[in-house]
Order: C-alpha cells, then structure tokens, then sequence
C-alpha cells in the first residue's frame, strides 16, 4: 500500500481541500504529472485540466483546476489553483452556457466589437474541462 502525504489546494478565494493522499496527478504545463509520498521537490507551473486525487480507501476524487502551480516538498505538496471545483461542486447548465458563449466568439458571432481570442480560447478550454469532471 503506498504510503500517504498530505495534500492542500487552495484558490484565492478559499482552501478547496487539505486531506491525506496516496496520490496526486496534475495538469501540467508540459503534460500531467503524478506525485506519491518521497517524491523530489519540485515546482510546476499547471494549466487547465483534471486533478486526481486517490485515498488509502481507494475513493478518489477529481477537480476541474484552471491553470496555477504545484508544489511538492518533503513536508506536503499544495496546489495553488486560480480556480478549483469539485465536480459535485459544477453548475452544468452555466457550464454549458459558457461553452456557447465562447463557441460564439470564435466563430466571430459575438456582439462584441473586438473579440480577445486568446481570452475566448481559455474560456472554452475552462468550459470544455468542467463538463469534462462531471462527466
């Protein structure tokens, strides 16, 4: 049985979680990335994507993260997200409207004088990911 570490993730507005795991895997900026306990500290920078995480009794759970950075250290790895939901924690209805609001955008369908495309992309990778989790 892998042994546990703990595991904290926080946004801005609150701490999303701080409980023992037996692992982690994180959206990374060059690939998702797993950690277990002893692994070598490191920091890396995350993007939008699903975080697992599993427990001794073998539940995990998944978060739809948007992009921030991991840290692992000794003591504990903690992820600081720049948004983070549970997936019991996603509004799918608003999700979906995002989906659409950012589809819009693209197509150059939007109301919007200057359409920020880079803006709309990350918004419908945002979109994209929530309806993943809770799928």
């Amino acid at each position: 049985m892998p042994k546990p570490f703990r595991v904290e993730v926080v946004t801005r507005e609150r701490q999303v979680l701080d409980r023992q795991v037996v692992s982690l895997i994180a959206p990374a900026r060059e690939g998702y990335l797993g950690v277990m306990a002893g692994h070598t500290p490191l920091i890396a920078e995350l993007t939008v994507g699903k975080l697992i995480l599993r427990y001794e009794n073998g539940q995990s759970d998944v978060l739809a993260i948007s992009g921030g950075f991991l840290e692992v250290t000794p003591e504990h790895t903690i992820v600081l997200a720049e948004a983070a939901e549970f997936a019991h924690e996603i509004d799918v209805e608003r999700a979906r409207r995002a989906l659409e609001r950012a589809q819009r955008r693209l197509r150059g369908e939007s109301e919007e004088q200057e359409v920020d495309f880079a803006r709309a992309r990350a918004a419908l990778m945002r979109a994209i990911n929530r309806l993943r989790v809770v799928s």
